[in-house]
């Protein structure tokens, strides 16, 4: 009796595997077509996917329908539920093959957008229905606030929590799903996300963080055209439905790029995918063709190894449904120019290379890909090895402002790689750009410079001396300053200041310092205002000191307060207790108990470290 009742299943997936693709049916064009509603769909219903196995021309796909799956996707939201047969029966469903556009009689009934289990021998697709696609331009144009990213922090619970139990969400959030685990659930297909120009270990390290939001991130190429976000000519015929179609991130040089089908084409909006890239909501990303090279058959983690060719428009829309671009639209990136500088022992040039390329501009996604941009161009040139130190400065032009940064980083014995630590600070400088809660900032162009160093250069401050600790206010005072570095001999530095002629008698201290002894309250002054606009986010970049330098400062026993992007330094207690009253003070501040007032900054050409006090007397 069992037998008999799988007989028929099996009997139909043999002659789905069994078909070739029909050459003689009539590729879909862009242009109105007729649409089926769910209601019609009936199980052993034959229906007809198109979609590129290689090269940039679709193929018909032989479909059973195997059912709806109510409300699969959601409240009032259903899945048709399929088996592929033709090249899919090998392939099975494919990453990239998201969007593949579904018909029945010559009317789209929807597009390819899930997959079912992983090793199965069936090719199980789910199919996201045209209508629900259809509602996707219906939505407002706001840019979500909540915009998902690769590196958005927990929210804030809107009620208490136990703390045990956000423990144990967590858990479960890191642990397989049903499907990798062995049981099924319909799940959206993977989205290869090439990259182009990235050596393996930079997949190596950012592959997990991808893989997260449902990205397989695959090494592949890119057209030189990649490197013009404007569309290029001929783009009023491009993405014809079953075509590939592409999400730009990173253009140039370096090319990032997301994978999938186009499922309609209406001759100026395209719809594809089938489920959300990103889930961002309204976007401006530049919008592509791509060229399958290759569909890679595998029952774990089948993907189309493709090349985005030519820019032809912008996606405008990435929900939940799947997303939406025009053509003929450009989205505007950020001009990125990277140079990396190699030197020798003896501290000469010995070999530059340059690197342009444009970066897709979203609050949460624009830090990370420069991140990602800086780590691979750095980590794995020939230059590169365990004990290099990196020097850097940065030059971030906006509509309105400008900053430029430079810092130093040595290898340390830490277990995270220096590169990732220096493209981990760079990106901060943009989160702080893009995270102020007043205006979105609008870049104009980026420029970098890398210079790799021989050796881990570094050194703690160990030792000071003044030739004399008495002195007058206004007077000067000499002395020295003793550095021990990694691996080398003790250096000696001279140095002489002034001090103010206002510091009050008695006794102070001459503090000699690394930089981030001095950035330390000045860093606290964000967190403590959460409305602190663009240009003052800016003052405060361009005031970080560069770790680079030693600095000495007067410290005097009177206290500092920092609001937003300003420093009053020294202030007297009663103007103090005044602000602390609340009486005056509608905005938030940080004091410090003592106040630096910063004389001199010696630069080195190596990490300083550590502080040193020394007493001095004003008479």
């Amino acid at each position: 009796m069992r037998l008999t009742i799988l007989l028929p299943f099996l009997c139909a997936g043999a002659l789905l595997s069994q078909q070739t693709p029909d050459t003689t049916q009539v590729r879909p064009k862009a242009g109105p077509v007729g649409t089926l509603p769910i209601s019609a769909i009936k199980p052993g219903m034959e229906a007809t996917a198109w979609t590129v196995f290689e090269g940039t021309t679709p193929e018909a796909v032989p479909i059973e329908i195997l059912g709806v799956l109510k409300n699969s996707l959601g409240p009032h939201s259903d899945m048709i539920l399929c088996r592929m047969g033709g090249r899919a029966q090998r392939t099975n469903v494919a990453g990239g093959m998201s969007g593949s556009p579904v018909y029945i009689d010559g009317k789209l009934i929807g597009a390819v957008g899930f997959r079912l289990s992983q090793f199965s021998p069936d090719a199980i697709c789910g199919i996201t229905p045209i209508n629900e696609m259809l509602e996707i331009n219906t939505y407002d144009k706001s840019r979500p606030s909540d915009a998902k990213g690769p590196q958005d922090p927990p929210k804030r619970a809107a009620v208490d929590v136990p703390g045990e139990m956000i423990q144990h969400v967590l858990a479960a959030g890191s642990a397989p799903t049903p499907a990798s685990a062995g049981g099924y659930q319909l799940v959206p297909i993977e989205t290869p996300l090439t990259l182009s120009g990235f050596h393996g270990v930079a997949l190596k390290e950012f592959g997990p963080l991808l893989s997260q939001m449902g990205l397989t991130a695959v090494q592949g190429g890119g057209s030189g055209s990649l490197h013009a976000a404007k569309p290029a000519s001929g783009w009023q015929n491009a993405l014809q439905p079953g075509e590939a179609i592409a999400g730009v991130l990173v253009s140039g040089d370096m090319s990032i790029t997301g994978l999938g089908t186009v499922s309609y084409n209406d001759g100026k909006r395209v719809l594809g995918f089938g489920h959300p890239f990103f889930n961002l909501g309204p976007v401006e990303m530049p919008m592509a063709k791509g060229e399958v090279v290759w569909t890679l058959a595998s029952a774990f983690q089948p993907n189309k190894i493709a090349n985005a060719t030519d820019i032809v428009g912008a996606l405008k829309q990435d929900r939940h449904a799947g997303i939406m671009g025009v053509l003929g639209d450009t989205a505007d990136m950020v001009p990125v120019t990277l140079q990396v500088r190699s030197y020798g022992s003896s501290n000469q040039l010995e070999r530059t290379k340059d690197y342009k390329f444009n970066v897709f501009v979203q609050q949460k996604w624009t830090p990370f890909l420069m991140m990602l941009t800086l780590f691979n161009s750095i980590s794995q040139t020939n230059e590169f090895s365990d004990e290099v130190t990196y020097r850097f400065n940065g030059d971030v032009q906006l509509q309105d402002g400008s900053f430029n940064i430079s810092t130093m980083l040595a290898p340390s014995e830490m277990p995270v790689p220096a590169p990732m630590l220096l493209a981990g600070w760079w990106a901060d400088k943009f989160n702080r750009l893009f995270g102020n809660a007043v205006q979105m900032p609008k870049l104009k162009s980026v420029k970098a410079t890398v210079d790799l160093l021989p050796k881990r250069r570094i050194a703690t401050i160990e030792n000071a001396w003044l030739a004399q600790q008495e002195v007058s206010a206004g007077g000067e005072l000499s002395g020295k300053v003793f550095l021990r570095p990694y691996r080398g001999e003790r250096i000696m530095r001279d140095f002489k200041i002034q001090i103010p002629a206002s510091l009050p008698k008695g006794d102070h201290r001459l503090l000699l310092s690394d930089a981030d002894t001095l950035n330390r309250i000045q860093s606290a002054a964000p967190m403590a205002n959460r409305f602190m606009d663009l240009p003052q986010t800016v003052s405060l970049i361009n005031q970080e000191r560069s770790n680079n330098r030693l600095y000495v400062s007067v410290v005097e026993n009177r206290p500092t307060v920092v609001t937003d992007d300003k420093t009053m330094p020294s202030l007297p207690a009663s103007v103090l207790n005044v602000m602390q009253s609340g009486q005056t003070q509608n905005r938030p501040f940080v004091t410090s108990a003592e106040s630096a007032s910063e004389k001199l900054a010696i630069p080195f050409d190596l990490v300083v470290n550590g502080s040193y006090n020394l007493k001095i007397t004003v008479k």
